[in-house]
């Protein structure tokens, strides 16, 4: 890709400043975990892939602040409670808290390098991830197809290329000619600020829409398929993703229309039943009520927020994983890999 989404260097995790984008190409330099916790909730890094790493990294910051094991796992605990929803992040922490728990260490300094480790494999894995889902997807793409997206599930989104831009840049790859239409994804505009702009970086024919006309290009036959990321995959194989994603998958299925959901197997949740399970992020009212600085409501109007939707097993023709294709069975309870 032409852009870093995040690393770790010199002691610092370097993060690009998505809230900047497409305007300005900024990246931070953070010291400090709390730093990264705010880069976190602020959704200046985003994405559930891109979380759970760049929890890793914050988890290495820890160690060089924390006084004490009692206050690296405070801040550990921190980190992981810095979003609800993608399920990710805690399963990176979940996996640094083993290695602190097994280490016996006295001192967090002690165990600043082993912990860096983990967090640059995990990084180096989702990276791998990436390239093996956006193969594996690639074969459900033919050639001339025009593809539907939501919200940014991309390299922005993750260690790699992507979740549902991966099976993009595979297929593009391999020759095909594609054409992504990309919902501008209210109210952040993740699609039109980020989804888009990482698209033309890659010279990749994008066509952007506003969330509400994503109906009529169905209906004009304009989309051959939907393909979206995931924050969080039940164990039955519902789906919880940015909001807006359930109303896609509702229309995709009025119109005969496939839809695909790309996820590395690490956002596959066993221990959660159901999608209604699932906690769903409620978001500032200043996010809807403000764009840009300016108020487009009026004072103290109710605000209904949710970051993230539910989308019934049922709506879902099949995931693709690092592992192969699921096709969910109408009962939920079944996996076959393609």
């Amino acid at each position: 890709m032409k852009f870093t989404t995040l690393k770790f260097e010199n002691d610092r995790l370097v993060l690009l400043d998505q809230t900047l984008l497409p305007g300005e190409e900024v990246y931070l330099y953070l010291k400090d975990y709390r730093e990264a916790i705010e880069a976190i909730k602020m959704l200046r890094v985003r994405g559930a892939p891109a979380i759970g790493i760049a929890a890793a990294y914050a988890a290495v910051l820890a160690t060089m602040q924390s006084e004490n094991m009692e206050g690296l796992y405070a801040a550990l605990e921190e980190i992981r409670n810095a979003r609800p929803t993608a399920v990710n992040l805690a399963w990176a922490v979940d996996q640094i808290k083993e290695l602190v728990e097994k280490s016996g260490a006295e001192k967090p300094s002690d165990l600043k390098e082993i912990i860096l480790k983990k967090a640059l494999e995990i990084h180096r894995d989702d990276e791998l991830m990436c390239e093996r889902m956006g193969k594996n997807g690639a074969k459900l793409i033919k050639d001339g197809m025009s593809i539907l997206t939501h919200c940014n599930a991309g390299a922005l989104a993750t260690g790699g290329i992507g979740t549902a831009l991966a099976v993009i840049y595979m297929a593009a790859k391999e020759g095909k000619r594609v054409k992504v239409y990309a919902d501008e994804t209210r109210p952040l505009l993740q699609g039109a600020r980020l989804t888009t702009w990482e698209l033309m970086q890659e010279n990749i024919d994008v066509t952007l829409n506003t969330d509400n006309m994503a109906a009529t290009l169905m209906q004009q036959g304009k989309i051959d398929c939907v393909i979206t990321g995931a924050d969080r995959v039940a164990k039955n194989y519902d789906v919880v993703n940015k909001i807006g994603t359930y109303g896609v998958a509702v229309l995709a299925k009025h119109h005969n229309i496939p839809f695909y959901v790309a996820i590395p197997m690490s956002t596959y949740d066993p221990d959660t039943p159901t999608g209604k399970d699932i906690e769903i992020e409620m978001r500032s009212p200043e996010e809807v009520t403000y764009w840009g600085g300016i108020r487009t409501a009026p004072e103290n109007v109710q605000v209904y927020s949710p970051a993230f939707d539910m989308t019934p097993h049922e709506l879902v023709t099949a995931i693709i994983t690092d592992e192969g294709i699921i096709y969910p069975n109408p009962d939920g309870r079944q996996m076959v890999a393609d």
